[in-house]
């Protein structure tokens, strides 16, 4: 069953604007208006927004998505299997990341709690200058 722009955008739990803007991106098709009426969008739109949002929920951008798009149409998962790996490989990059700040948030904390001097020493670390050890 065809749905006016509305209809989609509640059935795949987007707003239309969202829908909107995936158009002007080229992600999702629009399709012809009809002489005094309004466009209709077919079943397939709610599962390509659906896919969308799964893809953005893995982390990839819209640029990304569309490449992805592109590579749904192709009989090889050659290129998709190498952007997931590559977005893998930067998500393990960012855990490293945030794991280094967390250590060094903890032991800041740690040193906060256990100091009973009138200085920060979170202050004292974020003010420290080049060349002076920090924690």
């Amino acid at each position: 069953m065809d749905m006016t722009i509305g209809q989609l955008a509640k059935a795949a739990g987007v707003h239309v604007e969202t829908v909107r803007y995936y158009q002007q991106l080229a992600l999702v098709a629009v399709p012809p208006r009809p002489a005094r009426s309004v466009r209709r969008y077919p079943q397939e739109a709610v599962a390509r927004l659906a896919f969308i949002r799964r893809a953005q929920d893995a982390g990839f951008t819209l640029k990304e998505i569309a490449e992805l798009l592109r590579l749904a149409k192709t009989p090889s998962c050659r290129g998709a299997r190498d952007m997931a790996a590559e977005k893998l490989a930067q998500v393990e990059a960012r855990m490293a990341d945030l794991e280094r700040m967390r250590t060094a948030l903890r032991g800041l904390v740690r040193q906060c709690d256990t100091r009973r001097s009138r200085s920060c020493p979170i202050i004292e670390a974020f003010a420290a200058r080049p060349g002076r050890s920090s924690p």
